[in-house]
């Protein structure tokens, strides 16, 4: 194998023998599909940051997880239709984004996945999954799940590193500490000091680390779970 990580944690590094190698051998027992957005971030952050995030989680997982992940690319298009008035931001129908996220689910399935995480990094993505997941779960009766990466830290791990103590928040102190650890290109800080909001002046690089940190060994945690089978979510019964 040419590959060497954090590529070989992607699955769009791979060659079709690679992939069908790591496959056939059992090595790879979990996959990661991660869906955010691209939309407007108040005036100081990058419109990516939600799927460079959610990439960053999941390509850290993977890697700690080695060589049992692996990552799919991300849906980088969400369901942003509320913040549509800003100019640049990306919005797709509820009913077409499911569509293409179910496809991709599938298409996992069919390489031979059983455990798959699908882990969201977007506020707007999460209703329509919680609204069609038990017909997801039906239709193909996996151990699939559907995780926003902060449902897996606790207020009482993140508050310590946050003065506002409020998270996920939209652009806010928590996103905005995440970009100045993993990505400060992304972030303005001029822009910052001159708009309205003032909440993402408490925001630290320091901070950021160690709620990227957080997440990253909490969403292993629970991958491995799946892994393990302590981890399996609950199939919905059929009601004729």
């Amino acid at each position: 194998m040419s590959l060497e990580y954090p590529h070989k944690a992607l699955l769009g590094k791979h060659t079709r023998r690679e992939f069908r190698e790591r496959m056939e051998s059992g090595e790879l027992q979990a996959c990661i599909i991660p869906v955010a957005a691209t939309e407007q971030h108040l005036e100081h952050l990058a419109m990516e940051h939600d799927y460079a995030s959610i990439m960053h989680l999941s390509t850290a997982i993977a890697t700690k997880l080695a060589p049992h992940v692996l990552v799919a690319p991300s849906m980088n298009i969400g369901i942003s239709e509320h913040h549509m008035r800003h100019i640049g931001t990306l919005t797709a129908l509820p009913g077409s984004w499911l569509s293409v996220l179910f496809d991709t689910i599938r298409s996992m399935h069919d390489a031979g996945f059983t455990n798959i995480l699908v882990l969201n990094g977007h506020g707007g993505n999460i209703a329509p999954c919680q609204g069609m997941w038990g017909q997801f779960l039906q239709r193909l009766e996996i151990n699939l799940q559907f995780k926003s990466y902060w449902d897996l830290i606790s207020a009482e791990e993140a508050e310590p590193y946050l003065e506002t103590k409020r998270y996920p928040g939209h652009a806010q102190e928590f996103e905005t500490a995440f970009a100045m650890a993993a990505f400060p290109e992304n972030v303005r800080p001029d822009a910052m000091q001159d708009q309205t909001d003032k909440e993402p002046l408490h925001a630290t690089a320091e901070n950021g680390q160690a709620l990227i940190d957080l997440a990253v060994n909490n969403v292993a945690a629970f991958v491995q779970g799946m892994i393990d089978g302590t981890e399996i979510a609950t199939i919905p019964e059929f009601h004729p």
